[in-house]
């Protein structure tokens, strides 16, 4: 972990305990979310007003978000979902891993049985497609959206909601669109089951030391 401080300087009146515990405890959420409790739209739409101000090249605001709530809805994009997840998790576990590894896969399971059952799905958008730009701009398009998509879950964990960064659904895009009437010139980035978490604290999640994981100048010069 980090160290931390709760010293002000300047401009810089925030407690650096509770924004470092913010970053360092917001994480994918999975079999801790309750599918029992509904979720308020207003503590979503707060989640993503605050969301938004993340950054966006230019400052062009061409990013959309979806709130999925009707169970039929809800159901066939499960279904969706889990027409891509079944093969991929299937894959996934004949491939050996840690006891790490297996906790993760087994999480990923549980969502995909019980997707359908999430108080609410949330879908980030953006206008246009990026299939056609080159690598510079397609990573700017990119940049302009997910960092959003953080912030949002950042947002909720604060208010003791979890949520989870899905992508298997893309692989039915087109149908997902067709469904919730999205035109095909918009671009889903993700889906993130969202729910309240079950359960007692948010841990640290475990991660490399950064000076191991970081290069000065050079690849392979390591920082520490």
């Amino acid at each position: 972990m980090t160290g931390t401080s709760t010293t002000t300087v300047g401009f810089m009146d925030f407690d650096l305990e509770h924004t470092d515990r913010l970053l360092l405890t917001t994480k994918q959420v999975r079999k801790r979310l309750d599918m029992t409790r509904p979720v308020p739209r207003e503590i979503l739409l707060d989640c993503i007003d605050l969301a938004s101000r993340a950054p966006m090249g230019g400052n062009h605001q061409r990013n959309k978000w979806m709130i999925v709530e009707d169970p039929e809805l809800k159901m066939e994009i499960a279904n969706h979902y889990r027409t891509h997840a079944e093969p991929y998790l299937k894959e996934s576990s004949e491939v050996k891993v840690d006891a790490r590894g297996e906790r993760v896969a087994s999480s990923a399971m549980y969502l995909s049985d019980h997707l359908h059952e999430v108080p609410a799905m949330v879908i980030p958008l953006r206008l246009d497609r990026p299939e056609d730009l080159g690598h510079s701009s397609r990573s700017a398009w990119y940049g302009s959206v997910l960092p959003g998509v953080w912030s949002f879950q950042m947002a909720l964990r604060s208010r003791g909601l979890g949520s989870c960064w899905t992508t298997l659904h893309l692989d039915s895009e087109a149908e997902v669109g067709e469904l919730l009437g999205i035109p095909n010139t918009v671009t889903q980035v993700a889906l993130l089951p969202v729910g309240y978490y079950t359960g007692d604290s948010f841990s640290v999640t475990p991660r490399r030391p950064a000076a191991e994981i970081t290069f000065i100048d050079r690849w392979g010069q390591n920082a520490n």
